[in-house]
């Protein structure tokens, strides 16, 4: 892929009526959207004990409702947009659990599958569109590809961050700390270097925020035998999306400051 959007500031970028200004707070809410994708799916499948078919299909729905409110909204809108990211994270959550644990393909096989799955989104968007992109988003063909590719990488985040904090046994508190640590990386390579595109960096940091939740969460719910806090999936799903919610009111009060918000 070698025809993304002209590079521009992914922090300070013009932002489409559809979606919200990449900024910090973006990457704040991002990020705990991402862990309580992990907290609230794991809740359904294991401390209620339905079982990864069951809760997929059940996240499936929720996303399907969020994604038409989304689709169907004329502009940038907080609740639906940030509603379809929490969607995505628990689908993924409950599919990569799926994939993993019942289908049998194990962290290693499943992360390469995912995220062949990526690149492939990546490049049939950048074949069919001329280029991928993740701001100014205006046409229905755009948005289709942005949310399969948000889909398709929150459910590759949750095999990733599994593999690297079970399968290499570093734990899920040093794997946070691995995944923090990249996504530093692709800040510092924003920042440093004109080279490689800001829609390339973009949807690097928006993978990797990702399996950073996925361990964030895992920290917080798993047992103490496992290396968690053992605080709880329903509470902790609960309190973390207490803060998203604090956190999007503050980013969208931010946001109808700027002269060129695409608030109506």
């Amino acid at each position: 892929m070698n025809e993304y959007s002209a590079r521009g500031d992914f922090a300070r970028s013009e932002t489409a009526s559809k979606v919200p200004h990449v900024a910090f707070m973006f990457w704040v809410v991002k990020i705990l959207a991402t862990t309580v994708g992990e907290t609230g799916g794991d809740a359904v499948s294991m401390t209620l004990k339905l079982g990864y078919a069951v809760a997929t299909l059940i996240f499936l729905a929720f996303f399907a409702v969020t994604l038409a409110m989304q689709v169907s909204s004329k502009r940038y809108h907080p609740l639906f947009y940030w509603a379809v990211v929490v969607a995505t994270t628990t689908v993924g959550t409950t599919t990569s659990d799926w994939l993993d644990r019942t289908v049998g393909l194990g962290y290693v096989k499943s992360s390469i599958l995912l995220f062949c799955a990526v690149l492939l989104v990546l490049f049939l968007w950048q074949r069919t569109v001329g280029k991928v992109r993740f701001e100014n988003i205006e046409t229905r063909r755009e948005e289709t590809f942005y949310w399969i590719t948000i889909l398709v990488s929150n459910t590759l985040g949750t095999a990733l961050g599994d593999f690297v904090a079970t399968t290499t046994g570093l734990g899920f508190e040093r794997g946070a700390l691995v995944f923090s640590a990249l996504i530093a990386v692709v800040a510092v390579l924003h920042f440093r270097t004109r080279r490689i595109p800001a829609a390339a960096l973009f949807w690097a940091a928006y993978v990797l925020t990702r399996p950073l939740g996925a361990t964030l969460g895992d920290t917080l719910t798993k047992s103490h035998r496992e290396g968690g806090l053992a605080l709880g999936r329903i509470d902790s799903s609960m309190v973390i999306v207490a803060a998203m919610v604090v956190a999007v009111f503050f980013m969208t009060r931010w946001e109808r400051r700027r002269p060129d918000s695409s608030f109506a």
